[in-house]
């Protein structure tokens, strides 16, 4: 029975017992086709852990490399910067298979705000009381700065699609502190984590 391949570079449609030595579409090489279908539970479970593991790791050599810069080492800061954007771009394969493949993006928005949706009532709720029977009120605070941002994120989404139709082009900053985000004026100080104006960041 011929598997279906999909090129994650392009969402060419591939049907044999092989992806092919590259797509036909756009050239890519054969190890970005991925099987489309669903991975095995067990799968599924080491990629979580391979996924969290590059995440933090590409975390953590960001926050290295920044570090190093400080401390007048740019070379070796451009190492770990390298380092962190390898860890990002292993994170960012082990999620095509989570996620599944990358669908236009109207249903990439719509997927999108149904996974900050769960985040907010179903994620961090739990996490929330685990840290407070424990003893540890700041980490709490943390899931709940996080848990208000997802929440805050999901009506971005939302924004956006509407957005799409009206072909409006709002501007987006972001909250340095806290990761709030935020479309409009800013306020005067973050609604989440109440830092000043001036934490946000444009993103453009």
């Amino acid at each position: 029975m011929e598997k279906k391949w999909v090129c994650t570079v392009c969402g060419y449609m591939h049907e044999d017992e092989r992806p092919p030595g590259t797509c036909p579409s756009c050239g890519a090489f054969m190890y970005q086709f991925i099987l489309y279908e669903k991975v095995p539970e067990d799968l599924e479970k080491s990629l979580k852990q391979g996924l969290a593991g590059e995440s933090k790791a590409y975390m953590r050599n960001s926050a290295f490399a920044r570090k190093a810069e400080k401390d007048g080492f740019d070379q070796i800061a451009k190492l770990f910067r390298a380092v962190a954007e390898a860890e990002k771009i292993h994170a960012a394969e082990y999620l095509r298979y989570l996620e599944g493949v990358v669908g236009d993006t109207e249903e990439n928005l719509k997927v999108a705000f149904e996974n900050e949706i769960k985040a907010n009532t179903q994620i961090y709720p739990p996490l929330i009381k685990q840290a407070m029977a424990l003893g540890r009120e700041d980490v709490a605070w943390s899931f709940i700065r996080a848990k208000d941002v997802e929440e805050r994120h999901s009506v971005l989404y939302k924004e956006a699609l509407n957005a799409m139709v009206a072909e409006q082009e709002p501007d987006y900053y972001v909250c340095g502190v806290c990761g709030y985000v935020f479309n409009r004026e800013l306020p005067e100080e973050c609604p989440v984590c109440k830092s000043k104006k001036q934490t946000f960041r444009r993103i453009t």
